[in-house]
Order: structure tokens, then C-alpha cells, then sequence
């Protein structure tokens, strides 16, 4: 699948800019294949194929094709670069097409996960533990 990499735009109203100024560390739009893996509440262990739709050192926004729960905790492999990571689900919302978009924060920063040639200068200043 195709990467497509954006930076979002500044344009809006102050509340919006303010907002994205309070944030740990920039976003960047970036379509990347991703594996989602996780145990449900209920024991049942899932795989699936998600991509995703916004990106920062933190953590992201994903696509997925079910429903998670807010507060459980997910793998993600990044599949170019078989990059895995632990994260935890923040924010479920479903679209009108029967899918969901997932908000989610790695377990630790990880803003070398994601594929971005030029990512923004606040994600160097990011600290990572392994």
C-alpha cells in the first residue's frame, strides 16, 4: 500500500491551533499497513490489517475494520519496516461506512515507528526507552 505523508494545515480557528499547539509532539498525516494484535476483554485473541491516518511521536490515529475498547491495550507492527510496539487504545468512533478510528498512545515514545524522511523537529526532542 502507498504512503501518503501531509503535514495537517495551520489554517482554522485559534481554538483549533491552540490545541495542536498543546499537543506532545506534532502530527503528521501518513497512510501506513499496520497489524493490530490484541487480547479482547472478553479473552478472544485478534489480528488484523489497519492502516493508518495521522501519526506523531506518541501515538496516532488508526483505521480499523472492528470495534476496540477504550483503554485496551494493542500490538502494532509496522509491516515495511516490521517495527512492533506496544500502545493502548484512547478514543473509539465509528464512521458511517461500519469501520473505526481508533486514537491510540505507544506505551513509550517511538517517533522512529513511523516512516517520515523529514519528520517534524518537535519529534527530536522526543526521548525513547526501550
Amino acid at each position: 500500500m502507498a504512503e501518503e505523508i501531509s503535514k495537517p494545515n495551520s489554517d482554522g480557528p485559534p481554538s483549533a491551533r491552540e490545541g495542536r499547539n498543546q499537543r506532545r509532539s506534532e502530527r503528521v498525516v501518513l497512510r501506513v499497513s499496520l497489524q493490530l494484535s490484541a487480547i479482547m476483554p472478553d479473552g478472544k485473541r485478534i489480528s488484523m490489517s489497519a492502516h493508518s491516518l495521522v501519526v506523531n511521536a506518541h501515538g496516532g490515529l488508526l483505521d480499523v475494520g472492528m470495534e476496540i475498547v477504550a483503554g485496551q491495550h494493542i500490538c502494532i507492527s509496522n509491516l515495511k519496516t516490521e517495527s512492533v510496539t506496544k500502545a493502548r487504545v484512547l478514543r473509539v468512533e465509528e464512521s458511517a461506512e461500519g469501520r473505526f478510528s481508533v486514537a491510540f498512545e505507544f506505551e513509550h515514545p517511538a517517533p522512529h515507528f513511523w516512516p517520515v524522511s523529514f519528520p517534524p523537529t518537535d519529534w527530536a526532542s522526543v526521548q525513547t526507552s526501550v
